[in-house]
């Protein structure tokens, strides 16, 4: 039911998705015992800087962080749940928690989401799977290119468990999002058909990738339109890019992929680049400019905003595409010729 309400929605116009959630769990300046709560109070390692755990030992502030969101205009919340795999919680030696976490995750936006739908305007909730940290593609050692630190089956038993938890906390899409390495993103769009075909239930997915800096690739090394046909094959819901860049750097690679996708597209970008203090300094009347154009231009179906992102910027951005047509998927993939010149419809 959820399903057909979200496509009829993003027929009708264009998505707002929400916006950073780490930049907002940083104004509560939580210190080491915020993260732990009484049921990780002794815990063996420290947990600082593990937002995800926060479902679980400060959901009250997660919770809040949705909602706000949802006051700004969001039709589509993300899951607080980033880093929520085996492979990224080992750096806390909490892996055991990892269903539990993306459950909850999920719970919590569920429940705010359900707080502000209305007929005319459903919430959604996109359960996030993040890129991990690390990579099947590149060696982190450069003086042995052939080593890896993580393998395909590795990432696919840990995005499985990861989706079990999503779908029972109540999700309404999968999200897999800011890939920067498109092995990861093979291993997590197997993963989450897996878990469909074992569930016998399948939830629309949508996949973001993230264009790492100026020079238009991704960091295994693929430009946007070579990210999208490596995965069309999953036939998602949604394609797009998000993170790293700001409106005004990552406006050519949505371009590119709105030229070619057959599915809706999506886009978060950063609020500009970070500062000398790792800060994000495009308010959001300067974002919310770009993001109209991009609307006006026929590039969007779903937007939102990534890091440094607040809902005082989502609230803007929805201001902006409001009443502006959603882009529409293209008939069949244009390609371009080798020569980059002529674009011409495969």
């Amino acid at each position: 039911m959820r399903s057909e309400k979200l496509k009829q929605a993003l027929q009708a116009r264009i998505l707002v998705l929400d916006g950073a959630m780490g930049t907002m769990i940083q104004r509560h300046k939580l210190e080491e015992a915020d993260y732990r709560g009484q049921r990780f109070a002794t815990w063996h390692t420290d947990v600082k800087g593990n937002n995800d755990l926060l479902v679980l030992t400060q959901p009250h502030i997660i919770l809040d962080i949705h909602r706000q969101y949802l006051q700004a205009g969001a039709d589509i919340l993300e899951t607080n749940s980033f880093n929520a795999t085996s492979i990224a919680m080992a750096d806390y030696d909490m892996q055991a928690l990892v269903f539990e976490i993306n459950r909850e995750a999920a719970k919590l936006a569920r429940q705010a989401a359900d707080e502000y739908s209305t007929p005319d305007k459903p919430r959604f909730v996109a359960g996030v799977l993040g890129p991990t940290n690390r990579t099947a593609s590149i060696s982190p050692d450069v003086n042995d290119p052939g080593k890896r630190n993580v393998t395909f089956d590795e990432l696919v038993t840990a995005y499985e468990e990861a989706t079990e938890g999503l779908m029972e906390g109540g999700a309404d899409i999968i999200l897999i999002e800011t890939i920067f390495d498109t092995l990861n993103a093979k291993a997590a769009a197997f993963a989450v058909e897996n878990v469909f075909e074992r569930l016998d239930k399948r939830l629309p997915v949508m996949i973001s990738g993230t264009i790492t800096d100026a020079s238009g690739r991704t960091l295994s090394g693929q430009t946007a339109e070579a990210f999208y046909y490596s995965l069309r094959h999953v036939k998602p819901l949604a394609f797009g890019l998000n993170c790293a860049l700001g409106p005004d750097l990552l406006r050519q690679y949505v371009d590119a992929i709105s030229l070619i996708s057959e599915c809706y597209v999506s886009a978060h970008p950063n609020a500009g680049l970070p500062n000398e203090f790792g800060e994000y300094d495009l308010d959001a009347t300067q974002m919310a400019k770009h993001i109209k154009e991009w609307a006006g231009s026929g590039l969007l179906n779903i937007v939102g905003g990534c890091c440094g992102t607040t809902p005082v910027h989502i609230k803007a951005i929805a201001e902006a595409v409001k009443g502006v047509p959603p882009r529409q998927p293209v008939a069949a993939p244009v390609r371009l010729r080798l020569s980059g010149l002529e674009p011409f419809v495969h």
